[in-house]
């Protein structure tokens, strides 16, 4: 074990180095015998190993502390604490032992392969033989194990330091790989907002195309944040790419998480491994303008296209879309991000199946996202907010609080000018922005405090915030507007927010324009009498110089 002062920053090389900083730096040690596209899969799965060992320590020691030596090898005690059962040879100890040894792959290969098959609720978690095909520099995964050693995963404060890494190495792989790293990685602020807007507070809770799991994990630390009990939430999702796929259950593992993520990693269109599910709350980010997703007769009546135009083969944004409202319950609630483009495209019957949607008063809420939120592509996106129920009905954490009767309204917010850049390319929502726009959403769907009765009074300690303590909600030029069917209709249904939120007003400063006028002239007079007085001390140091 490490000392906790391993979790805090230390002086290296003359720099402060984060914790996760130093286990990047070891990572980019392979460089020259392991892709940096594997880097994730290499040191994701060694902190699993280590988080699950030190967890396995703890309760053993707990143990024996209690006087219950002989069942210290009994997997039902270590089970009933949601922990996994470690054999010998699966330990981090045993592994650290053997780091210097030529077979050292070999042996993290058997010590995953034995905690998944000792622990059935990891089953297609863990890498399969992986290590030994990647056949490594001993030396540089010995010295990459060093360093995952130093890491105290279990905090006396109750830090979640594993998942701490584990979401800075997300976003350090998705920023390293470029095109197509975002495979598996949503950026944080993004799943935040959409937690926040979606308030799941119970229920169940579905993401089609879940990459590493972000979505599930954001969805838990709101309840946890909020004083629900996260045991209302049950969670389903499907991933097609193996190795993502395992990222998603280890995400989840080490978080204690439990997930139905199908028995394999496999395509949702193709094989819907939950097809008797509705959900109350769907969470996604599919693919953007995924093409050639099916052949062109595939999938020609699938039950859920029914009511709609047939999605086209050359991009599946619709698809996905048909797809997630097929798995709404009646009163669930979608919020998923999309390619700008999916607001206004008409090609290949895209068009006629917003409008199909629209006419069925499907889409609750279409926000505009700043650019640059995305490590791995320039693609403008936005937020859609679908539901199949936009009635009057009782908050489904609250009954005393309701949702008014918003029948035939859809809310647009343009937040393109909102976030902060994070560096010279990047940008991100802040905590500020997230909540916002989350109470932009949540005053307009809500009933007012006047008009529920029962509100109750948030503390300033901490207490969940109910929904009635928000203030009423009101149209801002350039930010937000209620539109009806027949304002979409006149802007032959597309959806984009910047066509309904008008522009801003200026802020008047009470100044007559005459004044104003009068003032500017001055000082433009001023600015050019100072370039004279420049111009000619230029020519008489010039005329010094030699030069006239």
């Amino acid at each position: 074990m490490a000392k906790k002062a391993a979790t805090k920053k230390s002086a290296s090389a003359g720099k402060n180095k984060s914790m996760e900083e130093s286990l990047w730096d070891s990572a980019n040690k392979l460089r020259g015998s392991v892709e940096s596209s594997e880097y994730k899969h290499v040191v994701l799965g060694l902190i699993f190993l280590k988080f699950v060992s030190d967890k396995f320590e703890e309760r053993k020691q707990e143990l024996i502390g209690e006087g219950k030596e002989k069942y210290l090898d009994m997997k039902e005690f270590y089970n009933m604490k949601n922990i996994f059962y470690l054999p010998a040879e699966s330990r981090w100890s045993y592994i650290i032992d053997q780091a210097k040894q030529d077979d050292i792959a070999l042996k993290i290969d058997t010590a995953l392969h034995t905690i998944e098959k000792n622990n059935p609720s990891l089953k297609g978690a863990l890498p399969d033989n992986y290590f030994s095909r990647l056949n490594m520099d001993p030396s540089k995964l010995a010295a990459l194990l060093d360093t995952v050693n130093n890491i105290q995963t279990i905090s006396e404060e109750g830090e979640d330091i594993v998942g701490r890494i584990y979401e800075y190495f997300f976003g350090r792989f998705a920023a390293a790989e470029g095109k197509g790293g975002g495979e598996f990685y949503t950026p944080k602020s993004i799943v935040n907002l959409i937690a926040e807007m979606l308030e799941p507070y119970k229920g169940k809770i579905y993401d089609p195309a879940c990459g590493s799991g972000g979505m599930f994990v954001q969805s838990i630390k709101f309840v946890q944040s909020h004083q629900g009990n996260t045991k209302d939430i049950s969670i389903y999702g499907q991933e097609y790419t193996a190795t993502t796929y395992k990222l998603a259950k280890m995400n989840l593992a080490i978080r204690g998480i439990s997930a139905n993520l199908g028995e394999v990693p496999a395509d949702t269109f193709f094989k819907d491994q939950h097809p008797e599910l509705k959900a109350d709350y769907i969470m996604a980010n599919p693919p953007f303008n995924q093409s050639q997703w099916r052949e062109k007769n595939e999938l020609e009546d699938d039950a859920r296209w029914a009511g709609y135009t047939v999605p086209p083969t050359g991009n599946a944004n619709y698809a996905w879309i048909l797809h997630m409202l097929s798995k709404l319950s009646e009163n669930g609630t979608a919020g998923f991000v999309l390619a700008n483009g999916s607001m206004s495209s008409n090609t290949s019957g895209e068009g006629e199946i917003r409008k199909q949607l629209i006419d069925k008063d499907m889409v609750d809420c279409m926000i505009a996202l700043p650019g640059q939120l995305f490590y791995t592509t320039q693609i403008p996106v936005c937020l859609w907010f679908i539901t199949k129920n936009k009635g009057e009905r009782p908050h489904p954490e609250n009954p005393d609080i309701h949702f008014r009767d918003r029948k035939g309204e859809t809310l647009f917010i343009d937040a393109r000018n909102m976030g902060t850049m994070t560096d010279r390319t990047h940008k991100e929502l802040t905590p500020d922005d997230i909540q916002h726009i989350a109470n932009t959403y949540h005053t307009w769907r809500n009933k007012t405090a006047e008009e529920s009765k029962n509100n109750v009074i948030v503390s300033d300690e901490g207490a969940r915030q109910s929904p009635s303590d928000r203030s009423a909600y009101e149209d801002i030029p350039g930010y937000c507007r209620t539109a009806t069917l027949t304002d979409i209709q006149s802007n032959d249904y597309v959806l984009t927010p910047g066509r309904y939120v008008g522009v801003a007003a200026e802020e008047d400063d009470g100044i007559p324009f005459e004044e104003k006028m009068e003032s500017l002239t001055q000082q433009l007079k001023e600015q050019m009498s100072q370039g004279e007085q420049l111009d000619a001390e230029i020519k008489k140091n010039l005329k010094l110089l030699g030069y006239e």
